[in-house]
């Protein structure tokens, strides 16, 4: 969340940068100035409370010396009633800095100055764009028939055993989708990121530290009876580690990877786009984190971003990088760039990464900070990355390499699937 230090240098900044979030912040950011302005007058009634606490409790110990029994008692008697007074400001205070905290919940993280302006996907920028696009015939059989042909994913299986948008992935299938795991943890490895293995289950403290709660709760699987959330990315609970973490000035960057299971409810999705592995309820993915010093989180940003792109490349998926506009950003996000690669079969592009910085709002919430050779803390600036969600990378690269003998597979997996085409 935006720190009060942030919004009292320069309300109007905010206001109109998160108005090219199509976010109407003016009465968010007015109700946080009343009640630090609130806050401040009741932390100062408390100071001088405490003060003259202090007075009387000096003065009953020379009262009682001196034998000025009479005056000691009303003097007890005023601290008693101070005392009173004191606690009333506390509740008071708790209350307005609840309240305070409530509010800033509840306003999104301002984009950074290279977000375009646009309230839709339409108004998004293609920066950068790779890749051969493939040459497919006009008989090209998209991935759903691809996958019941070879009988790679089994779709009303899923449906059997639990509900639409959970394929079971069979046979070379399920080795093919092994093989991309693995491929892209070994490639993070040989980037400098460590391997972490999270839990797939969070708490509501890790929910509202990356962001998801309150503004995602509807998003995701609700286990109720232990207040439990199931992961909609490996991003929250990796992230998570760093909770209430002071680090050394020394331990920055951290680069850290992470396979997951994610769970996402995708209420609200319908359509011809939630075909077969264009959007699911399960499905893995790769995640990368990192926390920054905040003069080098741009830096890192375009090295996450370069390798992204690098395993696009080797799996030989025709690419482009979108700039996402405001309104298509994430509540949390500062700046997000979106891969892509071209469905063949479908002829569409399909989104199968998201890079993004979050400067100092999560680490804020989650009071992540470092040590500064000054010794002072300062919040980080923390960054993910999708390397790579797995459903779309299948459903393309099963289109875009279909042949009449056969799906070829991408020579950097064959010493990972033991196979070189799907027949």
């Amino acid at each position: 969340m935006l720190t009060i230090q942030q919004i009292k240098e320069n309300p109007q900044y905010i206001i109109d940068r998160l108005a090219v979030k199509c976010f109407k912040a003016e009465e968010h950011i007015n109700r946080v100035l009343d009640l630090d302005q609130q806050r401040r007058q009741l932390q100062l009634n408390n100071d001088t409370l405490g003060a003259e606490l202090k007075k009387y409790a000096a003065e009953i110990g020379a009262l009682m010396k001196q034998g000025k029994k009479d005056e000691a008692e009303a003097a007890k008697a005023r601290v008693a009633a101070l005392k009173e007074e004191q606690k009333t400001i506390a509740e008071q205070l708790d209350a307005v800095e609840v309240a305070q905290r409530d509010i800033l919940l509840t306003i999104p993280n301002i984009p950074c100055e290279m977000v375009p302006e646009g309230r839709t996907a339409e108004d998004n920028v293609v920066e950068k764009e790779g890749g051969v696009m493939p040459n497919l015939g006009a008989d090209a059989l998209p991935h759903w028939d691809l996958a019941k042909k070879y009988n790679l994913i089994d779709f009303d299986l899923g449906v059997k055993i639990t509900g639409a948008g959970f394929p079971v992935y069979i046979g070379k299938g399920a080795r093919l989708q092994r093989a991309l795991i693995q491929f892209f943890l070994d490639q993070a490895g040989e980037s400098g990121y460590l391997e972490v293995q999270p839990p797939y289950v969070v708490n509501e403290a890790s929910g509202y530290g990356t962001g998801q709660l309150p503004d995602k709760e509807g998003q995701m699987y609700h286990c109720q009876l232990d207040n439990l959330y199931l992961i909609p990315t490996a991003e929250v609970p990796v992230t998570n580690i760093y909770r209430d973490v002071i680090l050394n000035d020394n331990q920055l960057p951290v680069k850290n990877c992470a396979y997951s299971a994610c769970f996402r409810r995708e209420a609200g999705s319908y359509g011809k786009d939630v075909r077969g592995l264009n959007r699911l309820h399960q499905f893995d993915k790769v995640e990368i984190v990192r926390i920054e010093k905040p003069e080098n989180s741009y830096a890192a940003l375009e090295e996450m971003k370069d390798h992204v792109q690098g395993l696009l490349d080797k799996l030989g998926l025709p690419w482009h990088i979108l700039r996402l506009c405001g309104g298509d950003m994430s509540f949390t996000s500062a700046i997000t760039f979106d891969f892509e690669v071209y469905s063949a079969a479908q002829q569409r592009w399909l989104e199968v990464s998201s890079v993004s910085n979050f400067e100092t709002y999560q680490a804020n919430r989650l009071k992540c900070r470092y040590r500064a050779e000054d010794k002072k803390t300062q919040l980080c600036h923390t960054l993910n990355g999708s390397a790579l969600a797995l459903p779309r990378i299948m459903a393309a690269l099963l289109e875009n390499n279909q042949t009449p003998e056969g799906i070829v597979v991408p020579e950097c997996l064959r010493r990972y699937t033991g196979f070189d085409i799907i027949n």
